[in-house]
């Protein structure tokens, strides 16, 4: 089940994609909810009614004709989530990145998983992306993959875990580096500069749709691990490559170590945390220490960010300035 959110009438409206065509939940079924969140709210019977109707609808000769996912303003899936965690789940990124800066790999990566807390007001969809002055100083893209919770719990299990996912989305958690590192000198964030714009979409793809995808957790590891080919493109030049199944750290064990003490709800969305060569400031930093002279590349006005995932379709995005803005911009 592929589920969008869309702009009808100046309002989000729910549908669902049915052979790359998108129906409004109400053409699907009358008594189909319109916002994800609501169903989503309705639990598991929610998301079993939805494809039960879904099926009927395909078997019926249904009137009227869906629509493109280019002929409708997609928004995020989920445009307005409870909360939302990143999660830093890849250890080749973070290994590399650390390397990259002199440093040591720090133990703590394997004994426990690590989150913060992004802006779940600063979500956005497909399309463009209009950010400030000073968040393209150093602007960069983050490959990731999201996961959305459809069942409330509260210290959950590990083998329970994979049971409170409803689904996955692509995410892009943008970057602003100057920002970010300048905040955690202070030994606090990221917060500033991240707080701005995480992209989703193009749509959310449910659980039991991805079991082709199901392979072996890392060694050591417990929990479901996909095996989806991630990539991503600045003005249709790749500039990133991975694979979800290179998590160190299983959506499972981030969502126990998430819950502990703590109540998610339906709705709540976690990121992976970006995939090994899954942004510019790894790229850069690998670039850096191999060849001297290597020319950081960062985001600039007007760049087009494509993210493609096996299963999960692609999102694509252009960062923009922001027309109403009064600072000149700071160049990377």
């Amino acid at each position: 089940m592929k589920i969008v959110s869309y702009l009808e009438n100046n309002a989000a409206t729910l549908g669902f994609v049915i052979d790359n065509l998108v129906y409004p939940s109400k053409v699907i079924s009358q008594t189909l909810p319109n916002s994800f969140q609501e169903l989503l709210d309705q639990g598991d019977t929610g998301m079993r009614e939805a494809e039960t109707a879904i099926q009927r609808f395909v078997t019926s000769e249904h009137p009227g004709k869906g629509r493109t996912l280019e002929e409708v303003q997609l928004l995020a899936p989920l445009p307005k989530p409870p909360s939302f965690r990143d999660a830093y789940a890849f250890r080749q990124h973070v290994e590399t990145s650390r390397f990259n800066r002199g440093l040591e790999m720090i133990p703590e990566f394997d004994q426990f998983p690590v989150f913060y807390f992004s802006n779940h007001q600063a979500i956005q969809g497909p399309g463009p992306v209009y950010c400030q002055p000073q968040h393209f100083d150093r602007m960069d893209f983050e490959l990731e993959v999201a996961i959305i919770i459809g069942k409330k719990g509260k210290n959950i299990s590990v083998q329970e875990a994979d049971d409170h996912i409803a689904g996955f989305m692509i995410l892009n958690d943008l970057s602003a580096r100057r920002l970010q590192m300048e905040e955690m000198k202070l030994n606090l964030g990221p917060a500033k500069g991240k707080d701005f714009a995480s992209m989703f979409g193009p749509y959310f793809v449910s659980r039991e749709e991805l079991k082709g995808y199901l392979t072996e957790p890392m060694p050591g590891h417990t929990g479901a691990a996909y095996n989806l080919q991630m990539s991503c493109f600045v003005n249709d030049v790749l500039v990133s490559t991975g694979n979800l199944n290179s998590m160190n750290w299983t959506f499972a064990e981030i969502i126990e170590r998430v819950s502990y003490g703590v109540t998610l709800y339906p709705g709540d969305i976690i990121g992976s945390g970006t995939v090994g060569t899954g942004c510019f400031l790894e790229l850069n930093g690998t670039g850096k220490r191999m060849d001297p002279t290597y020319q950081e590349q960062w985001l600039q006005p007007g760049d087009t960010v494509r993210m493609e995932v096996t299963a999960l379709g692609v999102l694509e995005n252009t960062v923009l300035l922001d027309p109403e803005t009064t600072e000149k911009p700071t160049k990377s």
